[in-house]
This record gives C-alpha cells, sequence and structure tokens, in this order.
C-alpha cells in the first residue's frame, strides 16, 4: 500500500463523529463504574463543576462569555496600568536627572553621558516603566483564571476550531500564554506532544500581540481611535478596539495554521481528550502572586537585557554624521518610499527593525527620530504625543497600519532564539521570521491602496 493510500485509510479512521462516539463512550462507562463504586457522604452529590460547564463548556454561551472575559481581562490591564505608569517614569526621569549632574560634576564627555544615561539608562527605564504595570495586572489575573479551572475549558472550547484548521486543542493554552511574553509561549508548546502540531503552534504564536506591543496598541488606540471619548467611555472604546486587534490576531492564526496544515506541515490531526478539572478555589499566596511575580521577574530582566543593547545602538545610530545627515536618517530616507506604500514612514519601518531585540523600545526609537533628539525620548503628556504624530502627517490609518504591522510582525529576537532551541532548526526559525513579516506587510498593503482607491483619505 502506498504512502499516499495510508494517509487516505487514517484519514478516513479520523472522522470527527468516531472520535467523539469513543469519548462519549468512555465519559459514560466512566459515570457508570463511579455510579456503582462511590459513596456520597452528604445526602445531595456535588454537581456545581456540572453546572458550570453547561454554561462556560456551552455551544452557545461559551465563546460570549471567552470574549468577555477577555474583555475584562484588558479593561483592567489598560485601566490599571496607567497611573502606575506614569509614576515609575516620573521616578526614572528624576533620577536620570539626578545622573546627568553628576555626570556634570565629573566633567564626564557628552558622547559617554549620551551612551550611558540618554542611550542604556533611558532606553531600559522606558523598558520598565511600560512593561512592569501591566504584567503585574496581567499575570495575576491571568494566574487566576488558571488556577479557578477556567483555562482549560477555554482550551476545550477552542479544541474544536483548531481541529478544523489541522491544529491541536492545547494550541489555545499556549497562544493564551502568547498575551504575556512570545518567548515563554514558545517553550510552553512543550505540552503539545505531536511535533507536526507543536510546529504548528510555535509558528503561529506570534500572531497574539505579547507583553511588550500593549504599550503601542493601547497608545495608538487611546489617541486616536478613542480621541472623542473621554474617561470610562474612552477606556471602553480603547478596549474594544484592543480585544478587536487581537480577534484578528486569532483569525490570523487560523488561517496561517489551516495553510500550513495543507502544505509543509501537511499529516493527521492528533486525538485530544481533555479530562476537566475541577472548579477549586484559588490559592492567591501560593500560586498566584508568587508565579506572578516569578514571571513577572524573568520577562522583565529578559526585556532589559536585549533593549540595553539597543538603547546604545539606537543612540550611536542618531548621533553619528556622514556629512550633515546621521546614520538613522540616511537609513530613515531609504526606508520612507516602501514604508510609504503600507502607510507608514521611513521612521516607522527603522524603528521597528531596531526593535527587534525588544518590542517595548519601537515607540521611543520612533519618537527620537520624530524629535531629532539623538537619544530615546518620552513624552510628558498625550496631547503633546499626538501632536508630535499629527505634525508628520498621520491620521487614523497611519494608527491602524502601525498597529496591525505591531500585531503581525516578526518575532522579537528572544522569541527567535527560542524557537531556535526549541527547534534546533535554521530553516524554522528563518520561516518563523518570514511568514509573519510577509503578512505584516500585505495586510497594510491592501488596507493603504483599498483606502486610497476608494478615495477615503
Amino acid at each position: 500500500m502506498s504512502i499516499q493510500e495510508l494517509y487516505s485509510e487514517a484519514q478516513a479512521l479520523s472522522n470527527e463523529k468516531l472520535r467523539d462516539d469513543i469519548v462519549q463512550q468512555l465519559y459514560q462507562q466512566s459515570r457508570q463504574l463511579c455510579k456503582e463504586g462511590i459513596t456520597f457522604t452528604k445526602s445531595k452529590q456535588d454537581t456545581r463543576t456540572e453546572k458550570l460547564d453547561s454554561i462556560f463548556t456551552s455551544p452557545i454561551f461559551g465563546f460570549p462569555i471567552m470574549i468577555t472575559m477577555l474583555g475584562v481581562l484588558f479593561y483592567l490591564t489598560i485601566a490599571g496600568a496607567n497611573i502606575p505608569s506614569s509614576m515609575l517614569a516620573e521616578m526614572f526621569g528624576y533620577i536620570e536627572s539626578q545622573i546627568t549632574v553628576l555626570f556634570h560634576a565629573l566633567h564626564a564627555p557628552d558622547w559617554l553621558h549620551g551612551i550611558l544615561v540618554l542611550g542604556l539608562y533611558r532606553g531600559t527605564t522606558w523598558v520598565v516603566s511600560v512593561m512592569l504595570p501591566p504584567m503585574a495586572i496581567f499575570f495575576p489575573a491571568f494566574a487566576l483564571l488558571e488556577n479557578y479551572g477556567y483555562l482549560p475549558r477555554v482550551a476545550f472550547n477552542m479544541d474544536r476550531l483548531f481541529k478544523r484548521v489541522g491544529a491541536h486543542g492545547k494550541q489555545s493554552l499556549t497562544m493564551a500564554m502568547g498575551f504575556g511574553c512570545n518567548a515563554a509561549a514558545v517553550i510552553s508548546t512543550r505540552i503539545i506532544e505531536s511535533p507536526r502540531e507543536r510546529m504548528l503552534a510555535i509558528l503561529t504564536n506570534n500572531f497574539v500581540p505579547c507583553n511588550g506591543r500593549w504599550g503601542t496598541l493601547i497608545l495608538l488606540a487611546s489617541l486616536f481611535m478613542a480621541a472623542n471619548f473621554t474617561g470610562g467611555i474612552k477606556s471602553l472604546i480603547t478596549t474594544g478596539v484592543i480585544v478587536g486587534i487581537v480577534l484578528f490576531g486569532i483569525i490570523v492564526t487560523f488561517f496561517v495554521s489551516w495553510i500550513l496544515s495543507k502544505t509543509a506541515l501537511k499529516g493527521v490531526p492528533t486525538h485530544y481528550t481533555l479530562e476537566l478539572p475541577p472548579y477549586r478555589k484559588p490559592k492567591i499566596l501560593d500560586t498566584v502572586i508568587r508565579s506572578s511575580l516569578t514571571k513577572s521577574w524573568s520577562v522583565l530582566v529578559r526585556a532589559v537585557k536585549v533593549a540595553a543593547p539597543a538603547a546604545i545602538l539606537t543612540w550611536v545610530f542618531a548621533n553619528i554624521f556622514i556629512g550633515d545627515t546621521s546614520i538613522l536618517m540616511y537609513a530613515v530616507n531609504f526606508l520612507d518610499p516602501f514604508g510609504k506604500l503600507l502607510g507608514l514612514d521611513g521612521y516607522i519601518m527603522m524603528a521597528f527593525i531596531l526593535g527587534l531585540p525588544a518590542n517595548e523600545i519601537v515607540l521611543p526609537i520612533l519618537l527620537m527620530g520624530y524629535l531629532s533628539t539623538g537619544s530615546l525620548t518620552e513624552v510628558d503628556n498625550l496631547v503633546d504625543l499626538k501632536k508630535i504624530f499629527l505634525d508628520h502627517g498621520w491620521t487614523w490609518l497611519t494608527a491602524l497600519n502601525m498597529m496591525l504591522f505591531s500585531l503581525l510582525h516578526y518575532p522579537c529576537g528572544t522569541t527567535l532564539l527560542n524557537i531556535y532551541k526549541e527547534t534546533k532548526s535554521k530553516k524554522w526559525t528563518f520561516l518563523a521570521f518570514l511568514i509573519p513579516t510577509v503578512i505584516a506587510i500585505l495586510v497594510p498593503l491592501v488596507i493603504t491602496q483599498t483606502v486610497r482607491w476608494l478615495g477615503i483619505l
């Protein structure tokens, strides 16, 4: 029998009805055995788990509840992170001013102050002030859902969708991990036993925004998409836009998984029978707080390690001149025509290129280029920040395209390194870079050219 015939036989045996029938029989048999062998001391059997599962895993209510939970999680992160981020930024700004006074007192050369303070210190402290508050909210909330027992229900609900695109139901768990850190999510794909389906999860995990991209997405959604609103309504509109962006990323995940499962990673999906654990009272101290602090610290250390060299490199490029033009501006002018095709510009493209080590520094690099300060730049308030963007020709379309490019573009340096360590393959690591890069170019290109063709702008 040929390989093609064997593959056809396997597909014929691997139909969804047969799988559901086997699982249903196993479940009914186990319930019958439990009924015969277990005696309940209480007068009434505890049916809370089954009652909650009838709601959380319902074909009707399951997905709306998931989307609502996602929205609430993002709203808490967005609304709660603003104040501590501002406080951290002010604190680091004050420390920077004192360090600058010390450098002047020591008569240190300007280039040393530029590299160490305006480059290294400012770049790393920007990452800390942008990343730490959202992580301090997101990771405990995510751990709370995990500890309570809700995340396995998410995997159960998503299993059918992932099966339809040739992927594994456990990919929903690794995808959810990607909301915190794509690099950590790549490692978490070890829970998927099938090498083919694990590779699918690795190659598509980047399409959910990691913590390093939240700052850019939230800021642009607030400045341009929710510009005409204030207060709590503004946060709600921003949350709605972010949820829409995330859902688009999930759709892209399904689409790319389907394409890969029909081409480079063709194969028969493995069966995934998930035994749902009972709902538990979360252990706040032992599990939620401790694991959240561990995750936040590890992600923050990783980000600082890769952001520090990038910040120094950015300062050097912006302060070394060939004639009257810096190296950074030569690169910006070279990239500008391509950026304009995507509804962006050369500054934005350069910011993403230099931001390869860490997504958190894309925005400060962009501001540095716009203001031509020669160092990573922070702006004191959102009004000034939006004016900078508008002065450089930004519209809602520019903001949308940058949000989509940020969502879809290549993984950060640490994630690529983890992909290589997990796959031991330069080919798959390169594909993990190439696939999102091509999609990140095509989506803004199509949107921009369609809008211009329709004459909307």
